[in-house]
């Protein structure tokens, strides 16, 4: 019983020490967050106000722990409870340290995004910067994981044997793993090229397996592409630089959009161009830059007449598209009916052994 009452007064110091700096980080904590709260709603700064609630999380942890590591000196203990104790502290460290880094890139990217967005109508710029952050961040993300969890083994004695050893036959080793690696290590190549020479962008209009979509999300191992019917389309980033796929939006979102009529010889293509005229004027969807109607094919039935119009985005051009489609076809159903397509045939006039003449029975 004496014992444990002695230990007991031996733990009452290093323990008030401990206690002591946490409280005390704790307590800078809390003074520095409320500061910073209050001038953030004086300046009335989102930007400010994004950092703090970004980081708050972070500084409450790594507060305490640096006001521990200050106060670690005058902490009494034997040397294997020390040395345990500044383990653990030195991990808390480089945890907390990498998870306010991998904040302070999403503050970042906040920022960024901020003076480059999307919703605007020539958004071709913005849609290339925000490609590159987001590329970008997700490489710095993935680095920042790397070190951290690089310092986290070395930190353990048994872990820097087992590197030295491994250094020494380096040789054989990086060949192995160069070899089992390889696929990664090109697909991360793959996600830098195409954040810097960018065959696609975030919210770009691709056709990729026959499927019409945008660029949702790019990643350093996958696209998604949402399609026009909600579904996803996820690929592999080497798909879009090995495989061939139309991109609508790669210079410019403007588009050309096309109708076809099938109709007879007897209807007036010139009535026609001038309804696609009056149609496209009294449209809000149409851009107002390209217009036409052309005779483009003729069969032994039918000829083929194309309407030809621009549109400033590819959402745009297919409701454009569409409402031209309507309209045309039943400006052609009323005005010129004899217009429609029709089978044309012939009934000849067969005579029968009395001489009279008489339609043939099919």
């Amino acid at each position: 019983m004496g014992s444990l009452i002695q230990i007991g007064k031996e733990m009452i110091k290093p323990l008030a020490v401990l206690g002591g700096g946490i409280l005390l980080g704790l307590t800078v904590y809390a003074a520095l967050s409320r500061l910073s709260g209050r001038l953030a709603r004086l300046r009335d700064d989102s930007s400010e106000s994004i950092f703090i609630r970004r980081c708050r999380g972070p500084a409450r942890l790594i507060l305490p722990l640096l006001s521990v590591w200050f106060v670690f000196p005058f902490f009494e203990a034997p040397d294997p409870v020390l040395q345990f104790l500044r383990h653990i502290l030195v991990l808390l460290l480089i945890f907390s340290l990498a998870w306010l880094m991998i904040r302070l890139l999403g503050v970042a990217e906040h920022l960024l995004i901020q003076r480059f967005t999307m919703d605007v109508a020539d958004n071709l710029r913005a849609r290339s910067v925000q490609t590159q952050i987001r590329i970008m961040k997700k490489i710095a993300i993935a680095i920042i994981g790397i070190i951290a969890l690089s310092l986290l083994l070395m930190s353990f004695a048994t872990v820097r044997q087992v590197g030295a050893s491994i250094l020494a036959s380096a040789g054989i080793v990086g060949l192995i793993i160069g070899f089992a690696a390889q696929h990664s290590i090109a697909t991360l190549l793959a996600g830098l090229q195409i954040a810097f020479t960018q065959p696609i962008r975030l919210d770009d209009v691709v056709i990729v397996e026959n499927e019409w979509g945008r660029i949702e999300e790019i990643t350093l191992t996958y696209v998604v592409v949402r399609i026009w019917d909600m579904r996803r389309l996820v690929l592999p980033i080497t798909y879009f630089l090995e495989k061939p796929f139309q991109n609508w939006t790669r210079v410019s979102a403007d588009l050309l959009g096309t109708v076809y009529l099938y109709a007879d010889y007897n209807i007036p293509v010139q009535a026609l161009r001038e309804r696609l005229k009056e149609v496209l004027s009294e449209s809000e969807l149409w851009d107002g830059k390209v217009w036409g109607l052309q005779v483009t094919n003729a069969t032994e039935q039918t000829q083929e007449l194309r309407a030809l119009m621009s549109a400033p985005d590819a959402s745009t051009a297919w409701n454009l598209r569409c409402h031209v489609r309507e309209k045309l076809i039943e400006y052609a159903r009323v005005t010129f009916p004899e217009g429609l397509p029709r089978v044309r045939a012939e009934i000849h006039a067969d005579r029968s052994d009395d001489g009279v003449y008489g339609r043939r029975k099919s």
